[in-house]
């Protein structure tokens, strides 16, 4: 179960009742000016990060080898987004779990991410086989 999902409103709740206790109102305002700032932070970075991946082609990235190389278990779907700079192809059917998306560069090698419940859970990277052509004299 996802505790973040429990754990942030009753934090901000327990907030604003603290805030009452020891401020009054005043305590309530300065509390509740607080946590409006922190969503519209969130807010704003979303959608900084996919106004970004707005302008590229869905599933490209320049180099999947450094995408593959800065991914880590535990990240966000958002975080990868605003990595890449661009959204990922899906590869698995919509609205089911686990989510696959594809990101892929020029020269044909591509990264497969796997997202359960919003997090990174494995990543793996494919590269094409290199023509074993000895190089011209």
């Amino acid at each position: 179960m996802n505790f973040q999902k429990i754990i942030v409103p009753v934090a901000g709740v327990a907030a604003v009742v603290l805030g009452y206790r020891f401020y009054g109102w005043a305590g309530v305002a300065a509390v509740a000016g607080g946590l409006v700032m922190w969503v519209l932070l969130h807010f704003t970075r979303m959608m900084q990060v996919l106004k970004r991946a707005a302008n590229r082609p869905i599933g490209y990235v320049d180099s999947a080898v450094m995408l593959n190389a800065k991914l880590k278990p535990g990240m966000t779907m958002l975080h990868v987004v605003a990595m890449t700079r661009a959204l990922g192809e899906r590869l698995s059917p919509k609205d089911e779990q686990p989510e696959i998306f594809r990101w892929a560069d020029a020269g044909e090698s591509h990264v497969t991410c796997t997202f359960v419940g919003g997090k990174l859970a494995h990543h793996e990277l494919f590269r094409p086989a290199q023509d074993a052509a000895p190089p011209a004299p």
